[in-house]
């Protein structure tokens, strides 16, 4: 899978360091996958989850042992994955994410 917005991986962890080493795996394990749907993508991360969101169908992860979520739009047919959002738990809890 190609990965877009590999920046917003970088802000998030300088400002939580912590993410740093679970974002760059997640990172790692998803440019070697070859996903087709949400199932190929629990066979790697089994906590990830399809969220419908405005019409839109975002897939969350869990990173960091629970501790922050990512938000990624997954487009299968041309293997890419858009970074959304990365959050705190506390942050992805007040649903804003959503708006």
């Amino acid at each position: 899978m190609r990965i877009l917005s590999k920046p917003k991986l970088r802000t998030f962890w300088e400002i939580h360091p912590a993410a740093r080493v679970p974002l760059s795996v997640w990172w790692k394990l998803t440019t070697g996958a070859a996903w087709k749907s949400i199932t190929d993508v629990r066979k790697t991360f089994p906590h990830a989850d399809a969220v419908k969101v405005a019409g839109d169908v975002l897939t969350v992860f869990n990173v960091g042992g629970g501790k922050f979520r990512l938000i990624v739009r997954i487009k299968y047919p041309i293997g890419r994955v858009y970074v959304v959002a990365v959050l705190t738990h506390a942050d992805y809890d007040r649903d804003k994410w959503k708006e």
